[in-house]
Parts: structure tokens; sequence; C-alpha cells
């Protein structure tokens, strides 16, 4: 451990830090949601059209999109506590918008993949690397207000990715976000690096260990349980809301659902769940009650979802799909709390590999979704997966040591 050192700067609220961070995560999740959208278009627009084969491709390309989003949360993590946070923030940035931009020229399912592939490894980097710089550069006090303005202004994205994709075709819709990010660069100026990450450097201390986080039992412990709290997150959105259609027909709703409706009334309750629930940690000076408070309601949301549905009409589905996203606004939250419980020399691996491989529950909440649904049926699959996330979620909310206001500046 050292002796606390102050940032040379010292950001405010609305500072060059918490800006660049915010509009990066906005695009972050722009290019993130946007391949969802736009998935049975843009294959359509290169010559795939039969619906299997629209099933199977689109399966196959968020498959590459996931691999490459785990395996740029390990290196991007690491490389922000050995290179610094703001070489990770904006060789992130760059590459997932340049990826974005040769994805609107794709012609062949192969270029496709590989790309989504090289824009999954850059979008791994984004947040962990903002949210680890907006923790450090602000006073302790107001960590949890500078995280909720950069989980806010960052999930309105998905609303843009849809308005954007449904009015501009889905090749403009790449290039469009590949120009925001590159914009997004000229903001570098103004921006520096976190004054804990520049000591510890000088300190010589060893950072960006990834396997120090399973070398001992009780690091291993809180990681363990700061991935628990995003995993729930991802059987939200992959689960209950992707498949908005299929659970439209199993409830017999009055009229269609779709997904991509779903997605977008989803972020915007993400978008204000976000901003409430930094707020409220920040009202309560409790990270882990608000955690559990707004996990107990996402529990609740599902039981409405699941069983308060039957006949409805599509416009209380959707309004049920806002309410779960804003419930299920805790992302931005569980960001920051993996954040604050690790040293300097591992905060940004944390930060970046914790929702990257939330994200990729996906990859295990899918099979095990598929292989329930043949005994119990679509909405007894999802209940019980439901439950087991939620319950996960909720353990590690309630024994993770509380973060709010800890002093960031030591060192595992």
């Amino acid at each position: 451990m050292h002796s606390p050192t102050p940032s040379p700067k010292t950001a405010s609220l609305f500072s060059a830090v918490v800006i660049v961070a915010s509009l990066g995560y906005f695009v972050d999740i722009y290019d993130l949601v946007l391949f969802s959208i736009i998935r049975v278009q843009s294959l359509n627009g290169i010559g795939i059209t039969e619906a299997n084969a629209v099933t199977e491709q689109g399966q196959y390309l968020l498959s590459m999109q996931m691999g490459g989003m785990l395996l740029g949360g390990v290196l991007w993590g690491v490389l922000g506590d050995k290179r610094g946070r703001l070489s990770v923030l904006f060789g992130s940035i760059l590459m997932y918008s340049l990826a974005n931009i040769a994805n609107g020229f794709v012609q062949t399912i192969d270029q496709y993949a590989w790309l989504r592939l090289i824009a999954g490894v850059g979008l791994a980097g984004e947040l962990g690397a903002g949210i680890t710089l907006v923790t450090e550069s602000l006073p302790k006090e107001k960590r949890g207000y500078g995280t909720m303005i950069v989980a806010s202004v960052g999930v309105s994205g998905a609303m843009v990715a849809y308005w954007i994709g449904a009015a501009f075709g889905w090749r403009n819709a790449y290039f469009i976000g590949g120009g925001l990010g590159l914009a997004l660069l000229a903001l570098r100026v103004g921006v520096f690096e976190s004054g804990m990450f520049e000591q510890a450097k000088r300190e010589g201390v060893e950072r960006g260990n990834f396997l120090a986080l399973f070398s001992n039992g009780e690091r291993f412990g809180r990681y363990l349980r700061c991935l628990f709290l995003g995993v729930p997150f991802w059987f939200l959105i992959g689960i209950l809301i992707t498949l908005a259609p299929e659970f439209g027909r199993e409830f017999k709703l009055t009229g269609p659902v779709t997904g991509g409706l779903g997605v977008f009334w989803c972020y915007f309750g993400l978008t204000l769940g976000d901003f409430t629930s930094g707020g409220l940690s920040q009202l309560l000076r409790s990270r882990n009650r608000t955690l559990q408070a707004f996990i107990a309601a996402s529990a609740v949301m599902v039981g409405v979802y699941l069983f308060g549905l039957r006949g409805a009409s599509p416009t209380l589905f959707y309004g049920v799909c806002f309410l779960i996203g804003f419930a299920g606004g805790f992302w931005a939250l569980f960001v920051t709390v993996a954040a604050e419980q690790f040293g300097t020399n591992l905060r940004s691996t944390v930060a970046t590999t914790a929702p990257n491989f939330a994200r990729g529950a996906i990859v295990l909440i899918n099979p095990a979704f598929l292989a329930l649904q043949p005994s119990l049926g679509i909405v007894g699959a999802a209940l019980i997966i439901g439950a087991v996330t939620l319950s996960l979620a909720f353990f590690g909310a309630a024994t993770l040591p509380e973060s709010y206001g800890k002093d960031l500046d030591y060192v595992e």
C-alpha cells in the first residue's frame, strides 16, 4: 500500500473525462445493440434470405462478436493496468469505430463474421476503462454521480441505434456509428490519465496480472461475486427481450411484437434505471442496498412478464419491457462496484473483464434455456434461469464489502 497521491487534475462531474467516457459508452452501446436490430436486414442485404439460414448465420455472427468481447475483456483489462486507462479508452474506441465502418462494406458472411469479431474486441474495452478512469479521477463522494452520468448517456445509444437503423438502412447505420466514434477521438485533448495509476507506475508495482485474481481465495471470492451481479442483465435482455416474438405468441398477445422494439423500450427503461440507481446509491450512501433493491425489483418484473401478460396488448407488453429495463438498470452500478472492490494495480482488469464475462454468460444461459424448454416450456425454462441468475446476483450484493466512499488509492 502506498500513501495517497492526489491526481494532477481533479475532475468535476462535467469534466472532459466524464464527457468522453459517457460519449464513448454511447457509441459502444450503439454498436453493441445495432447488430441485433439490423441482423435480418443486413443478412438479407448480402444475399441470405431463407429464414432458417438467417437465424443460423445470425447466431454465428453473435457468437463471433461475443468471442471477440471475451478476448478483448482480458486484453484491454490487462493493458489498462499495465499501460494506462487512457490508452485503452481511446484504443478501444478507435478499433470498434473502424470495424463499424468496415461492417458497412461487407459482401460475404465470412467478412461479416471476422469484422464482428474485431468489433467485439474493441467493444470490450471502453466501459471498463471509462468507469475506472472516472472513479479514480472524481472525489470519492461524487464517484457514483459520475458513473451515473456515464451509464445514462451511454445506454441511450441503443435507442439511437434503433432510430438510425430504421431510418437510414443497415450500411449507413454502421457508417454513422463509426463516424461518431472517430469524431469522439477529437475530444481526447483535455483528458488526463489517472493520478492513482501514474503513482502505481512510478512505484513499480506489479500491474495487470490477470492470474492474481485466482491465486488468492478471498480475492477470487470478491471477483466471482462481482461477476454474479452482472449475469441477470443478460438473461433479461438475451432471453426475455430478444425472444419477444416467441414469448408474445406463448402469451397469446392481441397483436405481434418485435425484438427490435422490445430492445428499444427496455433500453429506454435502462437509461432511467441507471440514472436512478446511481443517484440512489449516493443518497443511501450504499452501493449494496441499492443493488439489492434493484435486483428484487427485477425479480418482481420477471414474474409480471412471465405470468401477467396472457392475452395482453402489445402496448402493455412493451410497457413491461420498459419496466424490466428500469429494474435492470443497475448495470453501471455493477461495473462501479467491481472497480471499487479492487486496488489500483488490478482495477482496470476487473472493471473490464467483469462486464464482458457477465455478457459472455449468455453462452451458458442460452444452452441451459434451450435444454429446459422441452420439459418445462418456454415460460418454465425462463423462470428457472431467472431464479438462478437473480439469486446469485442478490447473494453477491448481500455479501460483498460495501464500497461507497471507499478510498481507492491502494494496491492489492
